[in-house]
């Protein structure tokens, strides 16, 4: 087929026959990744086409043989259609390529340990960063992703979506830390310092009537604010 020219029918005929013995081959490589549902398909369309290509591009001058020149050409296109198409969010390339080669390396590392094997094993095998090796673990999950608007699954066929069932920050749990954390600073206040606050912020009592109150001008009553508030915050950490 190779010494034969590109119009030639017996080329295009031979080139067919080579393409459908080796299909079942192509299947295998695709198989070992374990892909299944819709994508299963358009994932063994790549391996065929890694597979047309290297019968295309195969040299029998090379001196080596069809397998192993097809072998390499078929998983560069398994891995590109990972990179390019089963991602649900973006990926960095490096933890793409780790993740398609994690499945083998955790198999092959099981049955020599008889174990599960271990972040930094697997690394080892996989000539690896252990933190890229354990973002690739944590990236295998990233092919699909659920919506939040579809309902839970429940006995019944009932069931709220993930968003109703999503937790909300509470406004209220910072009105909390804020009084535990004035509550003892507080108590080191005067009675008249107390008094001052127990007018203005529980009674809104304005400045001039606390200065009624206790006796005293406005401009005092606003210093004296000042002092107490700048106290408060300050032994607060600032965050009152």
């Amino acid at each position: 087929m190779h010494s034969l020219a590109p119009d030639d029918a017996e080329r295009s005929a031979l080139r067919t026959a080579v393409i459908t013995e080796y299909m079942p081959y192509a299947r295998y490589v695709a198989g070992r990744y374990g892909v299944r549902g819709q994508a299963a398909e358009d994932f063994l369309q790549s391996a065929y086409v890694g597979l047309v290509k290297a019968v295309d591009h195969f040299d029998p001058g090379f001196g080596t043989g069809f397998l192993t020149f097809a072998t390499p050409t078929i998983l560069g296109e398994l891995k590109r259609y990972f990179r390019d198409t089963t991602w649900a969010v973006h990926v960095p390339r490096r933890i793409q390529e780790l993740s398609s080669e994690l499945r083998d390396a955790t198999e092959t590392l099981s049955q020599d340990l008889n174990r599960a094997p271990t972040v930094q094993e697997l690394a080892v095998l996989l000539a690896a960063d252990p933190g890229e090796v354990a973002d690739a673990i944590g990236a295998t999950g990233l092919h699909a992703v659920g919506s939040l608007d579809v309902p839970a699954a429940t006995e019944d066929g009932s069931g709220s979506s993930p968003v109703d069932l999503m937790g909300a920050d509470d406004r209220g749990i910072q009105n909390v830390i804020d009084r535990e954390t004035l509550r003892p600073l507080l108590a080191t206040l005067s009675a008249r310092e107390k008094e001052i606050l127990l007018m203005r912020f529980f009674r809104s009592m304005t400045q001039t009537e606390i200065g009624k109150e206790l006796g005293v001008s406005q401009m005092q009553v606003s210093r004296l604010l000042t002092g107490i508030l700048g106290r408060l915050r300050t032994h607060a950490g600032g965050d009152v």
